[in-house]
């Protein structure tokens, strides 16, 4: 069923004959990067949003998949946090950062001569809350995984079958998901999520998150993990309490997609 998607992905993009893709390095990007690349050659161009809201480190990355998939890639600095609408943090949030950068991406596509806006949205994404869903049917921008029904699972199965490095990539999102909604975003509360994130991360663990609730970091890993990091519990805390936390806690219920959604359901 998985190869007879990907035979249908190919044939979708055949027939778009060009594209510029949101392009953020994980997996699903990805794989519909390294597809695009086989079926249009060097009709696809790739573009990376860089901001405070995403970690330098995955961009970096991102770029170095991409030369390595002899895909051209393009920088494209975005400002979120000049948009009042992002930075009051409601519920559609995502919305209004999706909305500016499509446009943007339709800019781009226009003075490169090509025919559509591709993101990397999977047939599963439709399960969670995600307003940047509508920006994307607003500005006319396709998803052919969904439309082809690949699922995250199939997408994993056929990277790993391509050879891509990231096939296992832990899943990727903004920092400002890690804020709840309703508290602003501001530079300062994204830079100590970062931080308190890269510190967490050099411990071992595959996935992090650390939820801001005010003074209270939440820390999120998957369960495996937990035991990694009581072992260096001291160590945690003194760290997390230089950044500004006042009270640091490790969620039993561990890591999950979109545990601050729960409060709108």
């Amino acid at each position: 069923m998985a190869r007879e998607k990907l035979e249908n992905l190919k044939g979708l993009l055949r027939e778009m004959g060009s594209a510029v893709i949101a392009y953020s390095g994980g997996v699903d990007s990805t794989f519909l990067l390294r597809v695009a690349r086989e079926v249009l050659g060097s009709r696809v161009l790739a573009v990376t949003a860089t901001s405070p809201t995403y970690p330098r480190r995955e961009f970096l990355a991102a770029q170095e998949l991409a030369e390595s998939l002899g895909v051209r890639l393009l920088p494209l600095p975005t400002d979120e946090l000049s948009q009042p609408e992002f930075r009051s943090n409601s519920p559609d949030r995502c919305y209004w950062c999706k909305r500016e950068l499509f446009a943007q991406l339709w800019e781009i596509a226009r003075r490169e001569g090509m025919r559509w806006v591709l993101d990397g949205t999977n047939f599963d994404d439709q399960d969670d809350f995600r307003p940047g869903r509508r920006a994307a049917v607003e500005a006319g921008v396709r998803s052919p995984l969904l439309e082809v029904g690949l699922t995250k699972e199939e997408i994993r199965l056929l990277s790993k079958e391509l050879g891509l490095p990231n096939w296992d990539k832990p899943s990727l999102a903004c920092l400002a998901s890690r804020i709840p909604y309703g508290i602003p975003i501001t530079t300062e509360i994204l830079e100590r999520i970062n931080r308190a994130e890269e510190f967490l991360l050099s411990l071992g663990p595959r996935q992090v998150r650390v939820r801001h609730h005010r003074e209270v970091a939440r820390i999120e890993v998957e369960p495996q993990d937990m035991e990694r990091l009581l072992r260096r519990r001291e160590e945690i805390v003194a760290k997390l309490k230089d950044l500004g936390y006042v009270y640091i806690v490790l969620d039993l219920e561990g890591y999950r997609v979109g545990s601050l959604n729960r409060r709108l359901k």
